[in-house]
């Protein structure tokens, strides 16, 4: 589907949870935000009924985010079933990685294609404050069992902010040198009211470049699979690749392919809005499927031409929805 901005929209990102068995600083607070009762949160036949609806809109390609969506239970199911919906062509997850050992094989078997593990830290007790909760040696783990069940290309997201880790940008970059692994560094942005974000803390994209240093630019043919907004480049030699994912210093508005359906089944067309339009109730009231994709496509119709981050960046003021509650 085109949006009014004449963009292709194929690409959704669906939050399964918004729950995470993290507290990640920039990300929640310690108190974490109330998350949405159970009974609000799309079942496996729900969320089914509106992949496959929106499948017949255009979408072809998802990532299922949360929250940590490795918190759902019986998640691979969920997987093989979205998996053979008509028209999923690409099928991805972003996990936190802690639990992902466990559910690699499991996952690769039901269809999932590769993973983006977010890492902020390569220090152990930095992690820890980071995170909060988990253990560095966990995600370690998860990202070795990506590599071995070959739910490639593997992806490490990393955050980037000033005095919490941006001092580790070059030895992030060195994790690509000798392993086929693809790190993206991430400007920090005004999500959620954790009382961690101010305009201070923000790395710009030419500083992030600067620390990963030396790098080659990458044509775009050679750039790792995936559908998102990152710019890649190369250590000299490297096996993986360095991304840059810039919402603020580089806006990357004009090429957005990407909606947001968020665990209680709204759909939110930019990552910064503040609202969406609800297709829950509308489907657990029986309205039909042309009901549905009626409102998803003028959903999709009237996404915004781009995000007000700089205006927030410059008022000091965040999104005042978190992170885990519209999907990553």
């Amino acid at each position: 589907m085109i949006d009014s901005f004449h963009r292709p929209i194929d690409y959704l990102r669906l939050s399964v949870t918004d729950r995470c068995n993290l507290r990640c600083v920039y990300c929640m607070p310690r108190s974490s935000p109330r998350f949405t009762a159970s009974e609000d949160v799309l079942t496996d036949d729900e969320i089914v009924e509106l992949v496959s609806c929106l499948a017949e809109l255009g979408i072809s390609k998802i990532r299922i985010t949360g929250g940590e969506p490795l918190v759902r239970p019986g998640l691979p199911d969920l997987v093989a079933r979205i998996a053979r919906v008509p028209g999923i062509v690409d099928l991805s997850l972003s996990t936190n990685g802690v639990l992902l050992s466990d559910h690699a094989q499991n996952l690769k078997n039901a269809g999932l294609k590769r993973v983006n593990i977010s890492l902020d830290s390569l220090l152990s007790d930095r992690f820890q404050e980071i995170a909060r909760f988990g253990s560095l040696a966990d995600v370690m783990k998860g990202i070795d069992s990506a590599l071995e069940t070959g739910l490639e290309p593997v992806k490490l997201n990393v955050v980037v902010a000033r005095g919490m880790n941006d001092d580790e940008i070059a030895r992030f970059a060195h994790l690509t040198v000798d392993r086929p692994l693809h790190v993206r560094f991430i400007e920090l942005m005004p999500m959620g009211d954790t009382g961690f974000f101010s305009p201070e803390r923000r790395v710009p994209l030419n500083d992030m470049l600067a620390a990963a240093a030396p790098l080659e630019p990458l044509p775009q043919q050679r750039w790792p699979v995936g559908h998102g907004p990152a710019r890649y480049y190369r250590r000299p030699g490297a096996l993986g690749t360095l991304g840059f994912i810039s919402a603020l210093s580089c806006g990357f508005c004009s090429a957005c392919n990407r909606v947001r359906l968020s665990a209680d089944g709204t759909l939110i067309p930019c990552l910064d809005a503040v609202s969406g339009t609800d297709l829950r109730a509308p489907l657990r009231a029986g309205k039909g499927r042309e009901h549905l994709k009626a409102l998803a496509g003028d959903a999709i119709l009237h996404k915004p031409e781009s995000h007000d981050m700089n205006a927030r960046l410059a008022a000091s003021n965040t999104n005042p929805r978190f992170m885990c509650q519209i999907g990553g």
